[in-house]
């Protein structure tokens, strides 16, 4: 029995199966609001087998965003905007929804991927505005330096987490995943590479990581107990003196005892100066470390997962509690389909698809 393909819970939230569709940025936002082809992107993604679907990172604030043409939810546009797209996953597909809430701090300012490379904006020029982190140190040396936030600052980010998880739940979105990773501002308070606070969040690990588990305590009071709400963090700066997992640990600890539904383990993201071996699978480690100083908390891995046998092991040696793809389900959205008939598994299809079951994986739909 493939074990990719049991059951799994994520606190209050079971999932079909230990398939998760990851956030991905679509950069295709009108001043934060969805449009129409985050309708067909998510549309295409919820028809594919999976146990969740994460929407991508959704700034809690218009400067949290990481570019101009990103996906936002902190006003009634915007999350009257991104109705109408939950409406219709919903109306079509019964794979539950996530939603991961998320500030770009310094990373944010920037033009999309496919223009410029995704170089950041000034503050004074078309499409951009002033950054903050959790100090005056800029992603690039001759980028632009962003503001370090006071306590007043702080506590507004706090404000608008809860603000944006509390628009997701009127959404019925029924998972929360709050951005601890690649290089944005939540991160940028964990990594002493870009966090050189004399206060009480800076410093010391204990200080680092007040931020996050701030933002944790918050959104997990916010939303009801029936709202699963988790944390994707960076395990490795991949830079000496940054952030490792030494320090992932004692933050997943901490999470852990808060009650957090699961942890969602990538990496980088922090310092352009990061040193990335990129193979198969080579944030899963990470994800072992990791799970292996937990009591229960699940685990989902990440990064270049792309074989459904590879994805088996990773689950069957309790490596991670689920696998996450991205790019990977963007190449192949029927990923989970294929994955099940190799595994002689079973996966949920819209019964307008039912046909195109081939007669050498009889049994596909569940």
């Amino acid at each position: 029995m493939s074990q990719l393909f049991t059951p799994l819970s994520l606190g209050p939230l079971t999932l079909a199966n230990r398939i998760v569709i990851a956030p991905m940025c679509q950069y295709s936002a009108e001043h934060g609001r969805m449009s129409d082809w985050h309708a067909m992107h998510l549309g295409n993604l919820a028809q594919s087998g999976a146990g969740l679907l994460i929407v991508e990172a959704t700034a809690v604030e218009p400067r949290g965003r990481i570019s101009w043409a990103d996906v936002g939810l902190y006003d009634d546009e915007s999350e009257a905007a991104m109705r109408v797209v939950v409406k219709g996953l919903r109306r079509w597909s019964p794979m539950p929804l996530g939603i991961q809430l998320a500030h770009a701090g310094r990373k944010a300012s920037t033009h999309t991927p496919w223009e410029h490379g995704g170089a950041p904006i000034a503050a004074d020029a078309e499409h951009g505005w002033q950054t903050v982190s959790a100090s005056a140190r800029p992603f690039h040396e001759a980028g632009p330096v962003p503001q370090a936030l006071d306590q007043a600052g702080i506590e507004a980010i706090i404000a608008a987490f809860v603000a944006s998880a509390q628009r997701a739940h009127r959404l019925g979105f029924e998972l929360i995943e709050l951005h601890a990773a690649h290089g944005y501002l939540l991160h940028q308070f964990l990594s002493p590479l870009s966090n050189d606070r004399s206060d009480a969040y800076g410093g010391s690990l204990e200080n680092r990581l007040r931020l996050p588990l701030q933002v944790f305590d918050a959104v997990r009071a916010a939303v009801p107990d029936t709202v699963a709400v988790g944390v994707r963090l960076s395990a490795s700066d991949w830079v000496e003196g940054g952030w490792d997992v030494a320090q992932s640990i004692a933050l997943a600890q901490a999470l852990e005892a808060r009650g957090c539904s699961y942890l969602h383990v990538s990496s980088g993201g922090l310092d352009p100066r990061q040193q990335i071996k990129l193979e198969d699978g080579y944030q899963v480690p990470f994800a072992s470390d990791i799970k292996g100083q937990l009591q229960s908390m699940p685990v989902v891995a990440v990064g270049l997962i792309t074989d459904p046998l590879h994805a088996e092991r990773i689950v069957a040696e309790g490596k991670a509690d689920a696998v996450a793809l991205a790019r990977g389900v963007l190449y192949d959205p029927r990923w989970p389909w294929h994955a099940a008939a190799k595994l002689g598994a079973q996966v949920k299809a819209a019964p307008q698809y039912l046909r195109c079951q081939p007669r050498s994986a009889k049994d596909l739909f569940g």
